[in-house]
This record gives C-alpha cells, structure tokens and sequence, in this order.
C-alpha cells in the first residue's frame, strides 16, 4: 500500500497520482491510500485494505474484533469482507465519507493490549479474544478460544484472566461459561464443533488427538475424537487439510491400519455439524454396534 505522503516524497506530484488511478495502474483504496493494480494475491489485497483502514483514520487507530482476530491467524470465525477499526475513545469516529466495508468502532483499551503485526496496530490475543467471545454465540466463542490455544496465541493460563477482562461488560455471563469448554488440543472449528455436538449430545469423547499404537508401540494413527473403550474414533474431515489427493491417500492408508487394528472410523464434515443430532446419533450407533461384537 501506498499513501499520498509517500507518494509525494518519492517525487511524484498529486497530477501524476491522479492519471496513475485514472490510467488504471493504481487503485484507490481510501482516501489518501492507494495500491499498484499488480496481480496482487487476495491475502495481499485484503491486508493492504487493513493497513489502509488504520492510516486513514490517523494516529492511534487500530484493528480489532474479527479483523483482529485475522491479523492473529485465529480462526473459529466465518471470514467476511469487512474490516473493524476502532479509534480511541476520546476521538469522533465519523467518517465523511461511509466506506461499505469498514466498520469503525470506539473502544477504550489500555495500551498495553495494542501490538503490532506486519507493522499493523491491532489489539492482543488476549484482548481480541476477550472481545469476540461477548460477542458471539457458544460454538463460534469456543472455537475461537480453541483456535488460541492451539496455536499458541494465548496460553491455557490465559484463560483465567478473561473473566476479569470482560467483568460487567454485556455478554460476560455466558461467555464466562465458554472458557470451560475450551481445549487447545482441537486443530480446527469443525473439531471444535464436531466435539460440542457430541458433549451435547451426551457422548462426549474421551480424548482428542488419540494415539493408536500397535503392540509394538508403532503409531497406526492419531484420531481427532476418540472413544477408547468401544475402540470408535471420529475424523473431522475440513477441507484445507483433507482436500489434497496426497492426503486423501494418507488418510485412508491411516484407516485401513486403525481398522485392521480392530477400529471403528467415522467421518463427520462441516455439514454434519449443521444437524444438531446427526453427530452424537452416529457416535451412538457405532458405540452400540461395537459394544454387540
């Protein structure tokens, strides 16, 4: 991204940036911001309009929410175009000009709880996730929180200080509720998910990431949601991390030794998640067929 001040500086005149945006060559981003109309990737373009979001609302603007949570790489949110700024509570946050894609928010936040990422001021892990979960419902908040944890954003002693982070804000109640459902171990949302439909459902797994070893101790696989004792396991099948050719051949030359090995495998996809008994009736069934052999 670049800014008019910049543009300036490196010589150019306000004519010329003008016939760069007329001609094509540059795209206007926000007032005073641009970006070169290269073959630009869409996570390029997308981060280029965050930085533009912050620098046009000036000094002491900074990312928050969602769009925080995307800078973060968290994930446990379905991703949408628009972009949440906030600016400091003692500024106006009216824009001239409404932007369709920008949310501008005014939050009060200690300065401590700002970071930077790529050079992009954005509120903490800890702060961010904080904020999320007052606002949205159980298995979003508990993804997000898993999403963290997993990927080391915050750590599992973290999670004591949120209640005191949220304490009298709107939400706080039920989100306080979501911290002890949290668990690093699950790899993605639908895992997360998977796992919730199952806790509500009354079959909740025993383990997650569960080793399988042969006697020999030889790994024949690792299941993401385990029932130990009627040897069932169920597989979160996402799309990122199954959708290639090799690791649909990996996965069932993995199945094919967990079922060897006396194993039951089920597959659940994020659809599945959607039914609210479609889970934990499946997880029934094959527990009381294993329980029959």
């Amino acid at each position: 991204m670049v800014t008019l001040a910049q543009a300036l500086r490196a010589g150019l005149t306000r004519d010329e940036v003008r016939h760069l945006c007329r001609s094509g060559r540059w795209q206007r981003l926000l007032r005073g911001c641009f970006v070169p109309d290269a073959e630009l990737g869409d996570a390029t373009r997308r981060r280029a309009r965050i930085r533009a979001a912050v620098v046009s609302l000036g000094p002491g603007a900074f990312v928050v929410l969602d769009t925080a949570l995307e800078l973060h790489g968290i994930a446990g949110l379905r991703r949408t175009a628009q972009v949440h700024v906030s600016v400091p509570a003692d500024r106006p946050r009216h824009q001239r000009v409404p932007v369709p894609w920008l949310t501008v928010h005014q939050m009060t936040v200690d300065p401590g709880e700002i970071t930077e990422v790529a050079g992009i001021r954005v509120t903490a892990p800890l702060r961010t996730v904080s904020d999320v979960v007052l606002m949205v419902d159980r298995y979003p908040a508990v993804s997000v929180l898993d999403s963290a944890l997993n990927r080391r954003r915050i750590a599992p002693s973290q999670l004591t200080v949120i209640p005191s982070l949220i304490r009298g804000r709107r939400g706080a109640v039920r989100a306080r509720a979501y911290l002890a459902e949290a668990d690093g171990r699950a790899q993605s949302p639908l895992e997360t998910r998977s796992r919730l439909r199952c806790v509500d459902g009354r079959v909740p797994p025993d383990a997650l990431q569960l080793e399988v070893r042969d006697d020999d101790g030889y790994l024949l696989g690792i299941g993401d949601l385990g029932w130990r004792g009627p040897k069932v396991i169920a597989e979160a099948d996402g799309r990122d991390a199954h959708g290639t050719p090799e690791a649909a051949f990996a996965d069932r030359r993995r199945q094919n030794r967990l079922v060897n090995a006396g194993w039951t495998i089920l597959r659940f996809t994020w659809q599945d998640t959607l039914r609210p008994d479609y889970i934990p009736w499946t997880v029934r069934q094959a527990i009381a067929t294993a329980h029959q052999r």
